[in-house]
């Protein structure tokens, strides 16, 4: 059964484009991860200030795994030294997935 994680991020009107700007030099950090489904980084549009980093995994144990080393490497800069974050607040939640519909091939 797939897992999702969901992190929600508090990101000042400001910062948006930051926040933008690493996700897209990000790309290919995650998506050859063990066990990874699926990503989306969700902008929001409706008055609110919280993105949804959005990921899917095959199981916990797949995700624990590219916590632990991976996803480390994505938070920090060129130089190894941790990066001032582009959020003021961040929340992780997770579900797993008990139902999923695609469209019907045609």
């Amino acid at each position: 059964m797939s897992v999702v994680k969901i992190n929600v991020l508090t990101v000042p009107a400001d910062k948006r484009d930051l926040l933008e700007e690493r996700f897209g030099a990000r790309a290919g950090l995650v998506e050859g991860a063990e066990g990874f489904e699926h990503f989306e980084l969700l902008r929001p549009v409706d008055g609110t200030d919280e993105y949804f980093v959005y990921t899917r995994w095959r199981s916990e144990e797949d995700y624990q795994n590219w916590f632990s080393g991976t996803m480390r490497q994505g938070h920090q800069g060129g130089d190894g030294e941790q990066r001032k974050p582009a959020a003021t607040g961040a929340q992780l939640r997770a579900f797993e997935v008990v139902q999923s519909a695609a469209p019907k091939n045609a």
